[in-house]
């Protein structure tokens, strides 16, 4: 089966902010890349690439309510990343809740920048 996602940013106002706040809650390094009015904040990555955006220029909004809703992959529990949340700054909106047996749990998160975003854990 084809993976529909292949690439996905998240707004941002204050990049190195943001930067701040994924770091700490997934415990990486996220890259920081110019490119003039445009920087990003490159997410480690094998398959499916992330970014934090932050566009000088405009057309980047961050949003806790309107626009899509991106999941990040919070394995081996999404517990150990919400326990980091509040501690980097952001808000803890929907606790750890169960999907199913099959699908594992999912949470909702905003961020320092003020975006709305799901965490997903097989456990």
């Amino acid at each position: 089966m084809k993976s529909w996602t292949t690439w996905f940013e998240i707004p941002a106002t204050d990049l190195h902010r943001a930067k701040k706040f994924y770091d700490t809650i997934f415990e990486m390094e996220i890259e920081l890349v110019d490119f003039g009015p445009l920087k990003m904040g490159i997410f480690p990555h094998k398959d499916v690439g992330a970014a934090i955006c932050q566009n000088d220029a405009g057309g980047y909004q961050p949003s806790e309510t309107h626009g899509p809703l991106v999941y990040l992959n919070a394995n081996p529990d999404l517990q150990q990343v919400l326990n980091r949340v509040e501690a980097a700054g952001g808000r803890i909106i929907r606790p750890k809740s169960p999907i199913s047996d099959e699908f594992g749990f999912m949470a909702l998160i905003v961020d320092t920048e003020g975006n709305r975003l799901g965490l997903h854990s097989d456990n």
